[in-house]
């Protein structure tokens, strides 16, 4: 398991939940805190202002899910999928992301502040004015993915492949170009200007 944000440890889980069927069932306003969810499919799932509080997810399938304005806060997901779900202004701070899938996945405002989504395979995704300072995207694969009006700031990009990757409207001044893939990715002109003072041109 890759490790969590400053190897801060996983919190342990009180209840557990285990090989339920929640396929398009929907969430309204309920709380879940330190819960084990262990091969429980949640496929179609509507989830509006649901809070998961420090709680584990392990082989959970949210293909095809939506959540709007939920609260999954330092949460640990392993092995789950997330094909075509979509985020929209939900909290997923301090939460931690191992050996998952990404398909189609769209994510819309909120806070992503310190998540750990190292070595991510994010090819296509979508994440559109979302808070992502500090999080972890050291090897991520962001090829063909859209990064648009992201807060990056300190958000640890060390090898992410961007190749193709839309960063336009990213804070991007703590990316080091030196140290990231950076083919063919769209950046606007302000970010072009950053990317060549990191590279030690002089702009004029």
């Amino acid at each position: 398991m890759a490790d969590r944000k400053h190897g801060v440890p996983a919190p342990p889980t009180e209840t557990t939940i285990r090989s339920e069927d929640w396929g398009c069932r929907e969430l309204e306003g309920e709380t879940f805190h330190r819960v084990l969810f262990q091969d429980v499919d949640m496929t179609e799932v509507v989830n509006r202002g649901s809070t998961f509080d420090e709680c584990t997810f392990r082989n959970v399938r949210f293909n095809v899910s939506s959540h709007t304005d939920a609260r999954f806060t330092g949460c640990t997901f392993t092995r789950c999928s997330f094909f075509d779900a979509t985020f929209d202004g939900c909290k997923l701070t301090g939460s931690m992301f191992d050996g998952c899938t990404y398909g189609l996945l769209k994510v819309e405002g909120g806070d992503w502040s310190f998540v750990g989504l190292p070595g991510a395979d994010l090819r296509g995704s979508v994440f559109e004015r979302v808070r992502l300072r500090e999080a972890d995207l050291t090897g991520a694969r962001c090829e063909g993915a859209k990064l648009l009006r992201c807060d990056l700031s300190g958000a640890w990009l060390g090898a992410a492949d961007l190749t193709k990757c839309d960063l336009r409207g990213s804070d991007i001044g703590d990316l080091d170009p030196a140290t990231v893939t950076l083919n063919k990715a769209v950046i606007d002109p302000y970010q072009a200007t950053v990317v060549a003072r990191a590279l030690g041109l002089v702009v004029d």
